[in-house]
């Protein structure tokens, strides 16, 4: 491979995914490294005025400034827009800072935005709170009542918002059927596929419009640093998020990006592997709880659905054991899998999202969102699932189940 050639759309876009997320938005130096360079640098050098001149005024390539360039975090990007099926791509610093510049970027006072209900305790927050102090009215609905999303259109509705499957409940939305509403109304889409992410699920390839992640979780894949990524096409990425991007500077670190760019060499793996042992952990421990969502077993509503629109269901899924004080048992009960409020990771991680990752929400939005006192949300790893269900097993057990 040449030194330029994971940059090359013309010959990267026919790699197959595995090849992609290896060598895809490679960019080796004049020093010809096998590992992608770091560049650790805020600003950059020039050999004469103009050509600084004319690379502000957008009239010929190079970096400016590492708040809006990067060599380390281009190469980021464009291997994250690659895999993903995008024209272009921007990092963040973390998955809140790509959501929350996915949403603001292109909304104003005046604006609506319908979201679903189930989600991440911070995604609800920018729709319950933030957006609304700025006058943009949002509304929420059941992600599952198809019908639910044209219902909820007004004549000025800008976004829809949702992830898919949902933060903690496992919620799954029908991408083609929201994204052909969407559409058809001249909404954009901006969809959270943190819990997929391109190696299992590609909402572009339905009909999204924007694809926005933490790329803290799977894309990274070994709890190390927090980063985000937003995906769409290159004049919506160009005219609507960079200005944003530009001028407030929710900008990822050249060093996290380096990390999440080797990351990703391992997703499909990691991401695969981590989805059969949570299918099977799943069926191991069903008939041990009063619930269990995991769109990768029989039992949840829409796992036709999720079948046909994942190659796989991913490493997470929840349960729920009736009240706090047996969840909190079961949680002191674990050995092996680690207490954390984190996902994604190759370890197997296990938290109360009532009491950390949604503990900011009124009981009112947790009720509705289906985050009982009782539902853990569990993480499936790397470990061997032998070790993982005698772990789960035991604390079951301990804890009355």
């Amino acid at each position: 491979m040449k030194k330029t050639t994971g940059m090359d759309r013309s010959v990267t876009s026919k790699w197959r995914p595995a090849t992609q997320a290896v060598r895809g938005g490679t960019w080796r130096s004049e020093q010809g490294e096998t590992s992608e360079a770091m560049f650790l640098t805020s600003g950059y050098t020039y050999d004469d005025a103009q050509t600084v001149a004319d690379r502000f005024a957008g009239e010929a390539a190079g970096m400016t400034y590492s708040r809006l360039q990067n060599p380390t975090v281009a190469m980021l990007e464009e291997r994250i827009a690659l895999m993903e099926g995008a024209e272009a791509c921007r990092a963040q610093a973390s998955g809140m800072a790509a959501m929350t510049t996915a949403l603001l970027c292109q909304v104003s006072a005046g604006d609506h935005v319908v979201g679903a209900r189930a989600a991440f305790g911070s995604c609800r927050w920018l729709l319950d709170h933030l957006l609304p102090r700025f006058g943009i009215e949002t509304t929420v609905v059941d992600s599952a009542d198809d019908d639910a999303w044209e219902a909820a259109i007004r004549p000025n509705t800008k976004v829809f918002f949702f992830e898919t499957p949902a933060n903690p409940t496992l919620d799954v939305v029908d991408l083609a059927h929201v994204c052909g509403v969407a559409r058809a109304h001249g909404i954009t889409t901006v969809v959270d596929n943190a819990f997929a992410t391109s190696a299992l699920q590609k909402p572009m390839e339905f009909g999204a419009d924007v694809v926005a992640y933490s790329a803290t979780k799977l894309m990274d894949g070994q709890g190390r640093v927090l980063a985000g990524a937003v995906c769409g096409s290159q004049e919506w990425i160009d005219e609507v998020l960079l200005p944003f991007q530009r001028n407030t500077g929710p900008n990822i670190s050249p060093f996290n990006a380096w990390v999440v760019h080797k990351g990703l060499e391992t997703l499909d793996l990691r991401a695969r592997r981590q989805s059969e042992n949570a299918v099977e952990l799943g069926k191991f421990v069903e008939s041990r709880v009063p619930k269990i969502l995991h769109p990768g077993l029989p039992s949840h509503p829409r796992h036709e659905l999720a079948q046909a629109q994942m190659v796989a269901t991913g490493p997470i899924f929840a349960l729920d054991v009736g009240d706090r004080a047996t969840a909190f048992a079961l949680l002191d009960a674990l050995e092996l899998v680690d207490i954390s409020n984190n996902i994604g990771d190759a370890r197997s991680l296990m938290c109360h999202p009532a009491s950390t990752t949604h503990a900011g929400m009124s009981q009112e939005a947790r009720d509705e969102m289906g985050v009982t006192e009782g539902l853990l949300r569990i993480n499936v790893g790397l470990e061997d699932v032998e070790d993982i269900k005698e772990d789960l097993d035991r604390a079951l057990a301990t804890a009355g189940l």
